[in-house]
């Protein structure tokens, strides 16, 4: 799907504010609120908007670790993988999972309440001869000092929390 200036400013928006209401969009890219609105189920169905989502606050939660962890598997066979992936996919703790180049395969980020449900979790991972798990360098976030917020788009202005 080619991109114009409109749906640019559109997805930035809604980027911004998932809540912002047609009449809001179509004022930020000076088009009626039916052409809006249709812009937005277009770029829905093509699946440029995959979903919408609330931000939660980390500190009304209450005490919590975030983790970093550089995890490397015994072996690449698919079945190996896909086990693997399956498990972090459905993990309620992993916050986000990539597959990374380098020493490690994978670098998954974690949020437990404490460190201990972490320790605990990471060895249920290792011990279990199924996930292929061969090793885990654990990097204890101290501080963020800036969270995912979108992603940049051509065009648009930078973002600003």
């Amino acid at each position: 799907m080619e991109l114009d200036r409109a749906d640019l400013t559109l997805l930035d928006a809604l980027q911004r504010d998932g809540r912002a209401t047609i009449q809001a969009l179509s004022e930020a890219i000076h088009l009626s609120a039916r052409a809006t609105l249709n812009r937005v189920r277009k770029l829905e169905a093509e699946g440029l908007i995959e979903g919408y989502r609330a931000l939660i606050s980390r500190r009304a939660l209450g005490e919590q670790i975030c983790v970093f962890a550089e995890i490397a598997l015994k072996d690449q066979r698919q079945s190996s993988v896909q086990r693997f992936e399956k498990r972090m996919a459905t993990a309620p703790e992993v916050v986000s999972c990539h597959v990374v180049s380098g020493r490690y395969d994978y670098l998954v980020r974690i949020a437990c309440p404490h460190l201990a449900h972490y320790h605990a979790l990471i060895n249920g991972w290792l011990d279990d001869a199924t996930l292929g798990v061969e090793k885990i360098v654990t990097n204890i976030e101290l501080q963020t000092i800036k969270e995912f917020s979108g992603f940049p788009l051509p065009g648009t202005s930078p973002r600003r929390r």
